[in-house]
C-alpha cells in the first residue's frame, strides 16, 4: 500500500473532508453526492467542517428506486435488470447527480446494510460506490463487516477517501 493511501486510511472524517476542501479549492472544483445506503452520511460529514460551501453546493439521498430515477435519472430498466446495488446503478446516479449539480466530481453509494435485505448475491454489508462526473465514472465493490452503523460508516469514509484519490497528484 502506498504511503499517500495509507495517510489517507488513517485519518479521521472530518480531516478527510479538509483535505478534499484544499484539493477542491486547489481544483476549483465542487462536489456532489448521491447517496442510499448511507442515507446523507457523505454530505452530513461534508458540511460538518466550515468552509465546506465553498466547494460543496448539493446532495442527494435517494433511498427509493424511484427516487433514483426522479432525482438522478436513473432508468427503471437499469435497476430491473441489475438491481439498486450494482455498479451500472451507482455509475448511473453519479453521473446524474453531476448534471443536475453541476458539480465536476460526485461520489454515488448504494449497498445493503442490513440487518435484513441481504442475498445470496448481495449479502448484507455489500456496497457499491463510484466516483466519477456526468460523463465517467469509476466504480468498486466492498464488502463490510459488522452492523448496519458500522457498514455505514466504512461507506462514508471510503466515499471520502475515493473522492481526495481523484484529485490528488498520482
Amino acid at each position: 500500500m502506498s504511503t499517500r493511501v495509507s495517510r489517507l486510511i488513517d485519518l479521521d472524517l472530518t480531516a478527510l473532508v479538509e483535505r478534499l476542501g484544499h484539493r477542491c479549492r486547489e481544483h476549483d472544483i465542487t462536489v456532489t453526492t448521491a447517496e442510499s445506503c448511507t442515507g446523507g452520511g457523505v454530505a452530513s460529514a461534508i458540511t460538518a467542517v466550515p468552509g465546506s460551501s465553498d466547494w460543496f453546493e448539493t446532495g442527494y439521498v435517494t433511498y427509493a428506486n424511484g427516487a433514483k430515477t426522479r432525482l438522478l435519472g436513473v432508468p427503471e430498466a437499469l435497476l430491473a435488470e441489475h438491481g439498486a446495488v450494482s455498479r451500472t446503478v451507482v455509475e448511473a446516479m453519479v453521473a446524474g447527480a453531476c448534471r443536475d449539480s453541476g458539480a465536476g466530481l460526485g461520489v454515488a453509494i448504494s449497498g445493503v446494510a442490513g440487518p435484513a435485505g441481504g442475498s445470496a448475491d448481495k449479502p448484507v454489508g455489500t456496497v457499491w460506490l463510484a466516483w466519477g462526473d456526468a460523463e465517467r465514472a469509476e466504480s468498486a465493490c466492498h464488502h463490510y463487516d459488522g452492523d448496519r452503523a458500522a457498514v455505514r460508516e466504512q461507506a462514508v469514509r471510503e466515499a471520502l477517501i475515493g473522492l481526495v484519490r481523484r484529485l490528488e497528484p498520482r
